[in-house]
């Protein structure tokens, strides 16, 4: 049976929703204005806010006080009945975006034992990008103790036959509407649908099928992997907190039945990689503190640098100028992944430090100082990402930035994890 199932899902009684979501909890990390900004827009309203910590605030010297008031305003919220429960439910939304485009996705429960985010993983579920552990304990406190969860999750889906999501959008129309409003800080809008019980059922059965053998070696033509049914899009680390919890509880709990347990599940977004919402945008990189000449150098060697064609093609930026280099030594699938094998191996040798920018201008200005050298890298083809995944596993951190920081999910849905 596939990972992802119908959950009991929350949503708040009598609240103005526009106030109560707000968006996902790593954006916005350097503009501490922004999130001023949102605690001003909700003041006096049942909010989102006040059950998440946005990691603007995760260095500060009041992080365990603002977890102990998350996990306060969350009992209040639930003891009031703030709720609607939406039993054993999917939820299918339409969000569209800033720009006009409309994101489609459906709402339910991740098995959190189908999911590994380690390297190498041949789990169900895997991580695309590198999972950095020392991330997780300050979202594990705010998970423990806590009576429910709220999702940023995004999960997705390989569909490029579009028979999963996409057929939802016909029949909307007959199922029932539980949200429909526009999203504050140029979040654009979202309407929820819950599914009906036969729908419900016909979906899950498309997921069986796009989790089958048959189907995965159709996909790919690799008939000797586990396959890869999802993949994570945006929350990695929130999915992985969300493991590392139903672990600890497992080892606190030896011997016992976890089958039922709520906290053996995360509630998701799956979304089809294939949405035309949906744009992957590279993410470059700047070398600073370095001796340039000796990084060229040894970049061209164990790269295979020349201006000869080939798969993998890098630009080269110093004092904003552009040299086009073409890498002939490649240890990934990806232009991304051997580059980034390199300069990590070279930062731990001769020190420096990368940073990943999104703009062109931005690395252009960069690299005018004597001691930095940029690279742009391509746009990676959304067709490249599970095949990569299945044969490299996870893929180098900042390989790829998915929308913008307002595009990012909002929190609407919570679920009870606390048996």
């Amino acid at each position: 049976m596939t990972a992802f199932k119908p959950a009991d899902i929350l949503l708040p009684k009598n609240t103005d929703m526009t106030k109560w979501a707000v968006v996902a909890c790593d954006q916005y990390t350097s503009e501490p204005q922004y999130w001023a900004d949102v605690e001003k827009i909700t003041q006096g309203s049942k909010t989102t806010l006040d059950l998440i910590l946005p990691e603007v605030y995760l260095e500060g010297d009041d992080v365990d006080t603002r977890i102990a008031r998350i996990h306060e305003k969350m009992n209040e919220y639930t003891a009031q009945d703030s709720f609607t429960e939406y039993k054993d439910s999917l939820i299918y939304i339409e969000r569209t975006q800033a720009d006009g485009k409309v994101r489609a996705g459906i709402v339910g429960a991740i098995d959190l034992e189908e999911y590994d985010y380690n390297k190498g993983s041949k789990s169900k579920v895997r991580a695309t990008e590198a999972t950095v552990v020392e991330r997780i304990p300050p979202r594990i406190k705010v998970r423990r103790g806590a009576p429910v969860e709220l999702p940023h999750i995004m999960i997705l889906i390989d569909d490029v036959k579009k028979q999963v999501v996409e057929p939802l959008a016909a029949k909307k129309d007959s199922f029932e509407k539980v949200y429909d409003f526009d999203m504050m800080k140029n979040g654009g809008h979202i309407t929820g649908w819950l599914i009906d019980k036969q729908t419900q059922s016909e979906l899950l059965a498309a997921f069986d099928k796009l989790d089958s053998q048959a189907e995965f070696n159709e996909r790919y033509g690799y008939e000797n992997e586990a396959p890869l049914t999802f993949a994570m899009g945006d929350g990695n680390h929130s999915l992985a907190t969300a493991k590392a919890f139903y672990e600890e509880q497992k080892a606190q709990n030896p011997g016992k039945d976890m089958t039922n347990a709520r906290c053996r599940y995360a509630l998701v977004e799956i979304v089809d990689l294939h949405s035309p919402a949906l744009e992957f945008e590279a993410i470059h990189r700047i070398c600073t503190g370095i001796d340039r000449a000796k990084l060229m150098a040894e970049m061209t060697e164990a790269l295979g640098l020349s201006k000869e064609p080939s798969e993998q093609k890098i630009t080269v930026v110093t004092d904003a100028k552009h040299e086009d280099l073409y890498i002939h030594k490649p240890s990934s699938k990806l232009t991304v992944g051997s580059l980034q094998n390199f300069l990590d191996a070279y930062m731990k040798e001769n020190g420096g430090k990368i940073d990943y920018i999104h703009g062109t201008e931005v690395i252009d200005s960069l690299s005018n100082s004597g001691d930095a050298l940029g690279v742009l890298l391509p746009d990676m083809a959304k067709s490249e990402l599970f095949p990569t995944v299945i044969c490299d596993g996870a893929l180098p951190r900042k390989t790829f930035s998915m929308g913008h920081a307002w595009d990012k999910r909002y929190y609407v849905e919570a679920r009870r994890i606390a048996d």
